[in-house]
């Protein structure tokens, strides 16, 4: 500890000489500052740059020091103070290790950051994000990133790249696991419930980690789905779609963004000064670090706008990345960047500012071990306290799509229940993909799940074919089994004994997430031979689908009367869904995304605009398909219950708002089922005239109110002006007057419908 305590006598002196009076006066936010131009003002060029320098992790760091190569050139640019973050490095052993080689061994014991991709649970797993997202309830978000961020921050890390918050109207991109599905307005709100959750109200505190808005921007709308690809995007879709979420995480205050790998208009995002530095840094007043994805910035060579690493650095840090993820670019470039003149300096300062800031938010430079605590860590990593509520979150992300003849819920004595399918004993696939520290086969299957609700005396099992010819890691390309058949016979044959067949159908873990996009999002292998055979025998189905994308259900939707969306529920799943099978929970989820009726239809969303040739027109010469509906097969918001909800009395307080006004809107919800239940009630708007064309409708609101049955609730909602702004023709953000229509109801399809308009204040007045 003898570097860390000189420095800090050098550092409280650097401090005391700027300002004697700094410790009694000022903010937190003015004292960081000062302590932050102070310790700027004694570091070296490459001790600078170093701070903009993240790398991952080569070796176990708690194993013998490297003798050579790459390993022993990232060990010494450690100790001479060259890297500034860490990622992929776990465990407080192992954090611990690496952040004495930083503190105890360089000239000056400037802490790193250690982060990791914590997307949804570190080892006690939550559903993806894009499941959790059907709860349409942002205070689960909240509360699942939390205990993520109390089971990392206790394994060492304080720093996670989540939430991804990139809009996506595309099941072919395999990411869109990782988001909140095709609405702006949903991802607003679930990306800053994220952020809350992870950041808490204070970063100081050990329990909580910096989290990172990602990936900025509009990498959800790579061109066919497919990962890394071209984005071709209009400032109108840009500002009104992409935008409004990463805007929400800064209001709630996220610490750090993570750019994008991909284009926009030719300009790698990486290098788009007017994304990083006119809007983010510039107009929106950020004041955190942006970090590159991995290697984004060595990789604008493959893109073809810079010759080599040195002018991929030069653009990078010009257009406002503060910092290289496993690029190299800046620990090779910068320095010499700036020593030619080519990069001034001030540009470099402004980009370690940030960096340190984050540091001493975090309270690394009072104990830079405050999460190394390893009673913490066997306290709190996968602590059994964290299974009640991953178990609650994953059953109110259930969504029911279809439910014929009321076959669920099902019975839990006298009726024989045939579970089968590969998936029906899969305890890794529920994991889902970006399982950070989860154990592998953790999950509670969904045989187990229904063997803990009911026993074994009415449940039999078979397996069927199995899914994919061996076990596949994340970085393997998948292997389906599309000609062993064997187990079919015993399928069939269960299937013919039992009342009711539920059968696991959908994808394993790893056929989404990054760099899994598909051009079929269909049931690859046996899947479908498997219920047809099923459906011979016993039409009395149950379709328990796990994915982590919309699928194509046409082949299946008029053949079964019922199909329960399960997604990947996480370490709870098989708990989760029996609870919902069985009629513990009423299912309540509504999808976040479109599920198309065709792949062709994509990408596909419910928000679209008014063509010249109108969508609802039927004529030849009209928008639509010759060979297929142009709708969703189940539309944006969709989902059923074991109840029935009637919606009634429709009233607006007035017919017009007035700027500065509000408005309020009311309506009867009736419970007219034999459960009780919850239905969320979602607003929509549409603006009639504008200066650019609308979509023709909006998601504004939306409340999950529970009934029990035979109740009656009146919900009421209040919009404003600023609900109805948008970024127009004239660019920038305003509210225009003119007619809207508004509609109240279960899903993006159908509702109550009024109209108001939105007028001037004095509109009104009689002269």
């Amino acid at each position: 500890m003898k570097t860390f305590k000189l420095f800090t006598l050098i550092f409280a002196l650097s401090i005391w000489s700027c300002n004697p009076e700094s410790n009694l006066k000022g903010t937190d936010s003015d004292r960081i500052t000062l302590k932050v131009d102070s310790l700027l003002n004694i570091m070296t060029l490459d001790e600078k740059v170093g701070q903009l320098s993240q790398y991952s992790t080569l070796w176990q760091m708690t194993g013998p020091v490297p003798t050579g190569g790459t390993e022993q050139a990232l060990y010494q640019k450690i100790k001479d103070g060259r890297v500034g973050s860490m990622l992929n490095v776990v465990g407080v052993k192992e954090i611990r290790k690496a952040q004495e080689l930083a503190v105890e061994h360089s000239r000056l014991g400037i802490p790193m950051i250690f982060g990791l991709d914590v997307i949804h649970g570190y080892q006690t797993i939550f559903p993806i994000p894009l499941a959790e997202s059907a709860s349409w309830e942002p205070d689960l978000a909240r509360l699942s990133a939390s205990i993520a961020a109390k089971e990392a921050s206790a394994a060492g890390l304080n720093w996670t790249f989540a939430p991804m918050v990139d809009i996506s109207r595309d099941a072919r991109w395999g990411r869109v696991m990782e988001g909140a599905g095709e609405d702006t307005y949903l991802g607003c709100q679930f990306g800053q419930a994220r952020v809350r959750g992870f950041q808490g109200d204070d970063l100081k505190s050990v329990h909580t980690v910096a989290a990172c808005a990602k990936h900025f921007a509009g990498y959800g709308f790579a061109e066919s789905g497919k990962d890394y690809n071209t984005v071709e995007l209009t400032q109108h879709t840009l500002h009104n779609v992409i935008l409004p979420p990463f805007k929400a995480c800064l209001d709630a205050g996220v610490a750090t963004f993570m750019n994008a790998f991909n284009t926009i208009d030719g300009v790698p995002c990486t290098a788009n000064l007017e994304l990083q530095r006119t809007i983010l840094k510039g107009s929106w007043g950020f004041e955190g670090f942006v970090v590159s994805d991995w290697n984004s910035i060595g990789e604008m060579n493959e893109h073809g706008v810079v010759a080599n690493d040195k002018e991929a650095a030069f653009k990078a840090i010009v257009a406002g990345s503060d910092m290289d993820m496993e690029g190299n670019c800046y620990s090779e470039n910068l320095s010499e960047l700036v020593e030619s003149g080519e990069v001034n300096i001030e540009l470099i300062n402004d980009a370690v500012r940030r960096v340190l800031k984050l540091k001493f938010e975090l309270g690394l430079f009072e104990d830079p071990y405050r999460y190394c605590d390893e009673e913490r860590e066997k306290k709190w990593v996968n602590s059994p306290s964290f299974k009640k509520s991953a178990r609650e979150i994953a059953k109110r992300s259930i969504v029911l799509l279809k439910n014929e003849n009321k076959v669920l819920p099902l019975q839990k004595k006298g009726q024989k229940i045939a579970v089968i399918g590969a998936l029906a004993t899969d305890k890794d696939s529920p994991i889902g993909n970006w399982r950070a520290e989860a154990k592998k086969h953790s999950a509670v299957s969904l045989w187990e799940g229904f063997t803990n609700k009911i026993g074994t005396e009415n449940l039999s099992l078979a397996e069927g074919p199995t899914y994919v010819q061996k076990e596949i890691e994340f970085v393997d390309f998948l292997n389906y089994n599309n000609s062993d058949r064997r187990g079919m016979t015993e399928a069939i044959n269960t299937a013919r004994q039992a009342d009711v067949v539920v059968l696991a159908m959908g994808e394993n873990c790893y056929q989404s997430g990054e760099a899994r996009s598909q051009t079929e999002i269909n049931f690859k292998g046996l899947q479908l031979e498997l219920l047809n055979e099923i459906l011979k025998v016993n039409k009395n189905v149950v379709v328990v689908l796990m994915n982590g994308r919309p699928l194509d259900l046409s082949p299946i939707v008029d053949r079964v009367p019922t199909i329960l969306e399960t997604w990947h529920l996480g370490s709870e799943s098989g708990n989760a869904i029996a609870d919902v099978v069985f009629g513990d929970y009423n299912p309540a989820g509504k999808l976040p995304m479109s599920f198309p009726r065709s792949v062709g239809q994509l990408p596909l969303y419910y928000n679209h605009q008014w063509t010249g040739r109108p969508h609802d027109n039927e004529t030849v010469f009209s928008s639509r398909y010759t060979d297929n509906e142009k709708t969703a097969l189940f539309p944006f918001g969709y989902g059923l219950s074991y109840s029935s909800f009637k919606y009634s009395d429709l009233s607006l307080s007035s017919s017009t708002l007035h700027r500065g006004g509000t408005l309020d809107l009311s309506l009867s919800l009736e419970n007219t089922g034999d459960y009780d239940g919850e239905e969320v009630v979602q607003l929509y708007i549409r603006d009639v005239v504008a200066s650019a064309a609308r979509p023709v409708k909006e998601l504004k609101a939306f409340k999950k109110i529970l009934l029990k049955k035979g109740e009656k609730k009146d919900v009421v909602f209040q919009l404003t002006e600023k609900d109805l702004e948008f970024y127009t023709a004239n660019r920038k953000w305003e509210a225009e007057i003119g007619e809207f229509e508004v509609w109240i109801g279960t899903n993006s399809q159908e509702g109550l419908k009024a109209s108001f308009r939105l007028i001037e204040e004095d509109e009104n007045l009689v002269i």
